[in-house]
C-alpha cells in the first residue's frame, strides 16, 4: 500500500445509484411488450441486442434506449405501435433524468482522501450522461482527474497511466464490476478494491479470483480506510 499515489472510483453503482435504474426501466419495458412475449423472453431479448449494439453505441442510457426500441420491433415482428416506441422513448428519457443518489459518505472518504493521494474518477459510458451524473452528484470538485472512459478494457487502463504519468503499481482502482473495473486493474499489475453491490448487469457478471494479492474485497466504500491503513 505504500506505492499507492492514485486512487481511482468508479461512478455507477461505486459512488452512486444506476443499475436499480436500469433494472426498473427494464421491467416496465417488459411489462409493456407483454402482449408479444414473456418478461423473461423481453429480458433476454434485449440483453442480446444490447450485447450486439455495444461496439456501435457503447454503454449508456441512450444505447440502452436504441436497443429497447430494436427489441420492441424484433419481438413484435414488426408489429409495435408507433404509440408504444413513443412510450419506450418516454422511458429512455425518464431514466437519463434521474436522480443522482449517493452511496454512503462518499463526499467526506473523497474529501480526506484528496489530501493525501491524487483522486481520480474513471467511469465508464456515454459522455453526456456521465457528464451530467457527475455534476448532479456535487463531486465534480473532488477529483483530481476526470476520466470518463468508452470501455474499461487492459488498454484503457494503460491510456490512463500514461495521461497521469504513473505506472500501474502506483494505481488502485476503487469499483463494483469485476469486469471492468478490477480484472483489467490487477491484470496490469494495478492495485483492486472491490465493492460487490447488491444488483449487477448480467454482461458485467464474472467471477472473484481466489487468492489473487493485489484484490481486496470489502462490503462498503468507508471500509477503504481499513484497507489503507486509516
Amino acid at each position: 500500500m505504500s506505492r499507492i499515489k492514485v486512487i481511482a472510483f468508479d461512478g455507477d453503482d461505486t459512488l452512486w445509484v444506476n443499475e436499480p435504474y436500469y433494472q426498473e426501466t427494464e421491467r416496465q419495458f417488459c411489462e409493456l411488450m407483454n402482449e408479444y412475449a414473456t418478461p423473461e423472453q423481453v429480458s433476454s431479448a434485449l440483453l442480446k441486442t444490447e450485447i450486439q449494439n455495444m461496439s456501435l453505441y457503447g454503454y449508456g442510457a441512450k444505447g440502452f434506449t436504441l436497443s429497447m426500441v430494436e427489441t420492441a420491433i424484433k419481438v413484435s415482428k414488426d408489429k409495435v405501435s408507433a404509440k408504444t416506441i413513443n412510450v419506450i422513448l418516454e422511458l429512455g428519457k425518464e431514466l437519463i433524468d434521474k436522480p443522482v443518489e449517493l452511496l454512503g459518505d462518499v463526499k467526506n472518504i473523497l474529501t480526506e482522501l484528496k489530501t493525501r493521494y491524487t483522486v481520480v474518477i474513471a467511469t465508464k459510458g456515454d459522455l453526456l450522461d456521465q457528464q451530467r451524473k457527475l455534476k448532479k452528484s456535487g463531486l465534480e470538485t473532488h477529483f483530481h482527474h476526470i476520466e470518463i472512459m468508452s470501455d474499461k478494457t487492459e488498454a484503457d487502463y494503460q491510456l490512463l497511466f500514461k495521461k497521469l504519468d504513473i505506472s500501474p503499481a502506483d494505481f488502485m482502482m476503487v469499483g463494483n464490476s469485476l469486469k471492468s473495473d478490477i480484472l483489467p486493474v490487477i491484470g496490469l499489475g494495478g492495485t483492486a478494491i472491490y465493492i460487490p453491490y447488491h444488483v449487477t448487469w448480467q454482461h458485467e457478471t464474472e467471477t472473484v479470483p481466489a487468492g489473487h494479492p493485489n484484490l481486496i474485497q470489502v462490503k462498503k466504500i468507508s471500509d477503504i480506510w481499513g484497507v489503507l491503513g486509516n
